[in-house]
């Protein structure tokens, strides 16, 4: 592309050089020409008027004009020596008398045939030497005689193409001159698109961290700043395909140790009942214990066909009363509660509604109740509460359950992660519940948040848009 720009700046400049070259040259041509005309029309006009008065004084001495016009026109011939110019006398359409300087030997136009107040200029080659040539007839009675002068135009056209030479050598060292300091300023402008290029070549590299270094407050300045926002954008978008990759590495290492320990114990104690001599006491209780095995990888089945379902970005909304949420979870969520003697309660500062769709709303509340089940001692306390605040409904469960250090708080919504890992595998726990709910929380549009103190219990609270 540079080399592009140069021939066709270069180009364009020599054009422009050249024509201004040329007009000058014509233009000064013109006036110089125009000055010699001047001159010769005036000397053509002073000559012819003295001859008139020669002219007429022969007549009167009754002499023969044609006879005298030679010694008549030897002392004009002397007033134009030196400077390069002839003159002709012309008698009834007939040449009369000739200088030898300039004349024009065989041309039979002329004398032409005009009266004194018009003059014909003529340009014309006269074997090498330019002459410009001027005639004019006299006034009556003597309309009869005509003169012609002739000016050399040899100096002058020679003087002119020097000056044209010099203009055009002068032209030459200017061309030069641009040919190397445009190649020099487009060094200096290509400079940050060859930085771009060479930035944009080791981010396609793999060395995202490539930036150009922004000078000035120019175009270029303003591209160099856009193209080190565009490499932060493809560094973090990198950043986070990665991410997204390690998490579902992440994801499918966990699942597939998840799914080897119960098929190693499941298999274990079906080798054992099948080769072992058990009594009927024992037979049951491996049977059983296969059977909750079974049952574990069955909820873990639902539960990542739940996260399959809710992959999609789009859901059917419709306005969700809080009430209802919290009757309906309360149907299901209370036997659990009365089964681990845990006292689970729901309040309401008001009639509240959620724009979403219930029965992803329902499964969210359900999920984290039981979570907070699992996280708590028999005889506990579930508080499930909704409130206003800062124009967002919120919806709160608190437990008074073995709580959460810190560093587990930011792994806790990470698939098949438990804080405590014996325990959440004794009562059936995959470590997907809170995957699930992060999704449904998104597609919400709402936030999921986490308070907890080790010992002392968690906070979890639900920051829904408000309608």
């Amino acid at each position: 592309m540079k080399k592009r720009t140069f021939f066709v700046m270069l180009t364009l400049f020599l054009i422009f050089l050249n024509s201004m070259i040329v007009i000058v040259s014509i233009v000064i041509l013109n006036d110089k020409l125009s000055t010699v005309r001047d001159r010769c029309l005036a000397e053509h006009y002073v000559i012819a008027s003295s001859l008139i008065g020669d002219i007429q004084a022969l007549d009167q001495r009754e002499n023969n004009v044609e006879e005298k016009i030679g010694q008549l026109m030897g002392s004009y011939i002397r007033y134009l020596q030196g400077k390069g110019s002839g003159l002709a006398v012309s008698f009834s359409g007939e040449w009369i008398y000739k200088s030898s300087a300039h004349m024009l030997k065989n041309n039979t136009n002329f004398p032409p045939d005009t009266d004194y107040r018009q003059e014909r200029i003529v340009y014309m080659e006269n074997e090498t030497n330019p002459v410009l040539c001027i005639y004019g007839r006299f006034p009556a009675p003597w309309q009869e005689y005509g003169l012609m002068y002739t000016g050399s135009l040899s100096d002058i056209i020679s003087s002119w193409r020097y000056m044209k030479n010099i203009l055009f050598f002068m032209g030459a060292v200017m061309m030069f001159a641009m040919a190397f300091f445009l190649f020099q300023f487009l060094n200096i402008i290509f400079r940050p698109l060859r930085q771009i290029s060479s930035a944009s070549t080791n981010i396609a590299n793999g060395n995202y961290e490539s930036r150009l270094l922004v000078k000035g407050k120019d175009e270029i300045a303003s591209v160099a700043h856009n193209f080190n926002l565009m490499a932060e954008q493809v560094e973090m978008q990198i950043m986070y395909f990665q991410e997204i990759a390690e998490q579902k590495q992440k994801f499918i290492d966990n699942f597939s140790h998840e799914l080897r320990i119960p098929l190693t114990a499941i298999y274990g104690y079906a080798e054992y009942i099948q080769k072992a001599h058990i009594s009927v006491e024992e037979r049951y209780e491996c049977t059983q214990f296969i059977m909750s095995e079974c049952t574990r990888l069955q909820n873990m089945a639902y539960q990542l066909l739940d996260m399959a379902l809710l992959r999609s970005d789009e859901i059917e909304e419709e306005d969700c009363s809080v009430a209802t949420l919290f009757e309906q979870s309360g149907r299901v969520m209370y036997v659990k509660a009365g089964e681990k003697r845990i006292n689970l309660s729901y309040t309401m500062s008001g009639n509240f509604i959620i724009r979403g769709n219930m029965e992803q709303l329902l499964i969210l509340f359900n999920n984290l109740i039981d979570n907070a089940m699992k996280a708590s001692p028999p005889e506990g306390e579930i508080c499930v509460s909704a409130y206003l605040k800062e124009n967002r409904t919120v919806v709160e469960m608190e437990d008074h359950g073995i709580g959460m250090e810190p560093d587990q708080i930011s792994h806790i919504k990470e698939a098949f992660y438990r804080v405590d890992k014996a325990r959440s595998r004794a009562v059936g726990g995959a470590g997907l519940g809170l995957s699930i709910c992060e999704r449904i929380v998104q597609l919400h549009h709402a936030e999921l948040t986490f308070t907890s103190e080790r010992g002392k219990g968690t906070i979890v609270r639900l920051l829904f848009p408000q309608v």
